[in-house]
Protein backbone atom coordinates (compact mmCIF):
# COMPACT_ATOMS: atom_id res chain seq x y z
CA UNK A 1 0.00 0.00 0.00
CA UNK A 2 1.43 3.40 -0.72
CA UNK A 3 1.18 5.66 2.44
CA UNK A 4 0.50 9.22 2.03
CA UNK A 5 -1.98 9.69 5.02
CA UNK A 6 -1.83 8.94 8.63
CA UNK A 7 -3.49 10.00 11.42
CA UNK A 8 -3.46 9.05 15.13
CA UNK A 9 -7.59 8.78 15.64
CA UNK A 10 -7.54 8.07 19.16
CA UNK A 11 -6.45 6.56 22.04
CA UNK A 12 -8.37 4.15 23.82
CA UNK A 13 -8.98 2.24 27.03
CA UNK A 14 -12.13 0.39 26.65
CA UNK A 15 -14.36 -0.70 23.94
CA UNK A 16 -16.62 1.96 24.20
CA UNK A 17 -13.64 4.64 22.81
CA UNK A 18 -12.69 2.84 20.24
CA UNK A 19 -13.41 3.57 16.61
CA UNK A 20 -16.89 3.19 14.60
CA UNK A 21 -15.68 3.15 10.75
CA UNK A 22 -15.62 -0.86 10.51
CA UNK A 23 -11.83 -0.11 9.09
CA UNK A 24 -10.09 -3.68 9.56
CA UNK A 25 -7.44 -3.40 12.20
CA UNK A 26 -4.09 -5.32 12.68
CA UNK A 27 -2.40 -4.73 15.76
CA UNK A 28 1.02 -4.77 16.83
CA UNK A 29 2.57 -6.51 20.18
CA UNK A 30 5.82 -6.93 21.56
CA UNK A 31 7.86 -6.26 24.60
CA UNK A 32 9.20 -2.69 25.84
CA UNK A 33 11.81 -0.89 23.37
CA UNK A 34 11.80 -4.00 20.68
CA UNK A 35 10.56 -1.53 17.95
CA UNK A 36 6.95 -1.25 17.68
CA UNK A 37 7.21 2.72 16.86
CA UNK A 38 10.27 2.13 14.37
CA UNK A 39 8.41 -0.34 12.51
CA UNK A 40 4.95 1.52 12.03
CA UNK A 41 7.08 4.77 11.07
CA UNK A 42 8.61 2.39 8.74
CA UNK A 43 5.46 1.33 7.48
CA UNK A 44 3.65 4.35 6.85
CA UNK A 45 7.21 6.24 5.25
CA UNK A 46 7.18 8.60 8.28
CA UNK A 47 10.56 9.50 9.91
CA UNK A 48 9.03 10.04 13.63
CA UNK A 49 5.03 9.87 13.99
CA UNK A 50 4.63 6.89 15.93
CA UNK A 51 6.30 8.10 19.00
CA UNK A 52 9.35 6.13 19.75
CA UNK A 53 10.36 6.61 23.38
CA UNK A 54 13.42 6.27 25.64
CA UNK A 55 11.31 5.67 28.39
CA UNK A 56 9.87 1.88 27.94
CA UNK A 57 6.62 1.09 28.98
CA UNK A 58 5.59 4.90 27.91
CA UNK A 59 2.13 3.67 25.39
CA UNK A 60 -0.68 3.11 28.31
CA UNK A 61 -3.03 3.06 25.97
CA UNK A 62 -4.42 2.05 22.42
CA UNK A 63 -3.28 4.03 19.94
CA UNK A 64 -5.06 3.19 16.52
CA UNK A 65 -3.74 5.32 13.09
CA UNK A 66 -6.08 5.44 10.97
CA UNK A 67 -3.59 4.66 7.70
CA UNK A 68 -5.54 6.19 4.27
CA UNK A 69 -9.27 5.60 5.78
CA UNK A 70 -8.67 1.61 4.71
CA UNK A 71 -7.18 0.32 7.94
CA UNK A 72 -6.34 0.83 11.48
CA UNK A 73 -2.99 -0.06 12.98
CA UNK A 74 -3.46 -0.73 16.75
CA UNK A 75 -0.64 0.03 18.84
CA UNK A 76 -0.89 -1.93 21.81
CA UNK A 77 1.31 -1.28 25.19
CA UNK A 78 4.41 -2.69 25.46
CA UNK A 79 4.69 -5.72 28.00
CA UNK A 80 7.44 -6.92 29.82
CA UNK A 81 8.51 -3.63 31.94
CA UNK A 82 9.44 -3.54 35.45
CA UNK A 83 8.90 -0.09 36.61
CA UNK A 84 5.35 -0.53 36.05
CA UNK A 85 3.01 -1.30 39.04
CA UNK A 86 1.37 -4.77 39.02
CA UNK A 87 -1.64 -3.38 39.56
CA UNK A 88 -0.71 -1.17 36.73
CA UNK A 89 -0.10 -4.13 34.37
CA UNK A 90 -3.14 -6.42 36.00
CA UNK A 91 -4.71 -2.64 34.35
CA UNK A 92 -3.63 -3.42 30.90
CA UNK A 93 -3.18 -6.74 30.66
CA UNK A 94 -7.41 -6.81 30.71
CA UNK A 95 -7.40 -3.99 28.58
CA UNK A 96 -5.25 -5.73 26.22
CA UNK A 97 -7.09 -9.10 26.21
CA UNK A 98 -10.56 -7.13 25.96
CA UNK A 99 -9.38 -5.97 22.82
CA UNK A 100 -7.98 -9.04 21.23
CA UNK A 101 -10.42 -11.30 21.92
CA UNK A 102 -13.72 -9.28 21.19
CA UNK A 103 -12.88 -6.78 18.66
CA UNK A 104 -14.27 -8.37 15.08
CA UNK A 105 -12.47 -5.80 12.80
CA UNK A 106 -8.67 -7.33 14.33
CA UNK A 107 -7.91 -9.24 11.46
CA UNK A 108 -4.46 -10.10 12.56
CA UNK A 109 -1.28 -9.06 15.14
CA UNK A 110 1.97 -8.37 14.56
CA UNK A 111 3.67 -9.88 17.21
CA UNK A 112 7.56 -8.11 17.49
CA UNK A 113 10.70 -10.15 18.53
CA UNK A 114 14.18 -9.04 18.78
CA UNK A 115 16.29 -10.87 15.99
CA UNK A 116 19.42 -10.73 18.33
CA UNK A 117 17.52 -13.16 21.48
CA UNK A 118 15.74 -15.78 22.02
CA UNK A 119 12.11 -14.37 22.52
CA UNK A 120 11.14 -13.62 26.21
CA UNK A 121 8.94 -15.33 28.39
CA UNK A 122 6.46 -12.77 27.82
CA UNK A 123 6.84 -13.07 24.15
CA UNK A 124 6.17 -16.97 24.39
CA UNK A 125 2.98 -16.02 27.04
CA UNK A 126 0.99 -13.93 24.06
CA UNK A 127 2.46 -15.97 21.00
CA UNK A 128 0.87 -18.68 22.63
CA UNK A 129 -2.18 -16.56 23.63
CA UNK A 130 -2.76 -15.19 20.35
CA UNK A 131 -2.50 -19.27 19.05
CA UNK A 132 -5.20 -20.27 21.50
CA UNK A 133 -7.45 -16.91 20.33
CA UNK A 134 -6.46 -18.09 16.91
CA UNK A 135 -5.77 -14.91 15.79
CA UNK A 136 -3.52 -14.83 12.77
CA UNK A 137 0.19 -13.77 13.49
CA UNK A 138 2.99 -12.29 11.77
CA UNK A 139 6.54 -12.72 14.09
CA UNK A 140 8.70 -10.06 12.99
CA UNK A 141 12.09 -10.28 14.34
CA UNK A 142 13.37 -6.40 14.78
CA UNK A 143 16.86 -5.21 14.64
CA UNK A 144 17.82 -7.46 11.91
CA UNK A 145 20.63 -5.51 10.95
CA UNK A 146 22.02 -5.88 14.33
CA UNK A 147 22.74 -9.63 13.12
CA UNK A 148 25.28 -10.97 10.83
CA UNK A 149 24.06 -11.78 7.47
CA UNK A 150 25.14 -15.38 8.22
CA UNK A 151 23.31 -15.81 11.15
CA UNK A 152 19.61 -14.98 10.04
CA UNK A 153 18.60 -18.67 9.83
CA UNK A 154 20.01 -19.58 13.10
CA UNK A 155 18.66 -16.40 14.12
CA UNK A 156 14.87 -17.78 13.19
CA UNK A 157 15.14 -21.28 13.99
CA UNK A 158 15.78 -20.02 17.63
CA UNK A 159 12.66 -17.49 17.82
CA UNK A 160 10.93 -20.67 16.03
CA UNK A 161 11.93 -23.08 18.62
CA UNK A 162 11.28 -20.46 21.43
CA UNK A 163 7.92 -19.64 20.29
CA UNK A 164 7.05 -23.18 19.19
CA UNK A 165 6.11 -22.02 16.44
CA UNK A 166 3.36 -23.46 14.23
CA UNK A 167 1.81 -22.80 10.76
CA UNK A 168 -0.11 -21.11 9.26
CA UNK A 169 1.90 -17.97 11.19
CA UNK A 170 4.16 -16.53 9.19
CA UNK A 171 7.50 -14.90 9.98
CA UNK A 172 10.03 -11.96 8.73
CA UNK A 173 13.09 -10.72 9.45
CA UNK A 174 13.05 -7.03 9.84
CA UNK A 175 15.40 -3.57 9.77
CA UNK A 176 14.31 -0.61 10.44
CA UNK A 177 17.43 1.10 9.58
CA UNK A 178 17.54 -0.06 5.74
CA UNK A 179 13.40 -1.20 5.81
CA UNK A 180 14.39 -4.88 5.05
CA UNK A 181 11.32 -6.89 5.51
CA UNK A 182 8.58 -4.04 4.97
CA UNK A 183 7.33 -5.21 1.70
CA UNK A 184 6.70 -8.79 3.51
CA UNK A 185 5.29 -7.34 6.82
CA UNK A 186 2.81 -5.14 3.90
CA UNK A 187 2.00 -8.23 1.37
CA UNK A 188 1.04 -9.94 4.87
CA UNK A 189 -0.88 -6.91 6.16
CA UNK A 190 -3.05 -6.66 2.72
CA UNK A 191 -3.82 -10.45 2.82
CA UNK A 192 -5.41 -9.83 5.79
CA UNK A 193 -7.23 -7.44 5.09
CA UNK A 194 -8.65 -8.87 2.06
CA UNK A 195 -10.53 -11.65 4.59
CA UNK A 196 -14.01 -11.45 5.82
Amino acid sequence: MEVHNVELVMSAVAPAQYPTTGYPEIALVGRSNVGKSSLTNVLINRKSYARTSSQPGKTQTLNFYNVEDQLYFVDVPGYGYAKVSRSEREKWGKMIETYLTTRPQLKGVISLVDARHAPSEDDVTMYNWLRYYEIPVLVVATKSDKVARGKWNKSESLIKKTLRFSAPDEFQLFSAQNKMGKDQVWQWIEARMQED
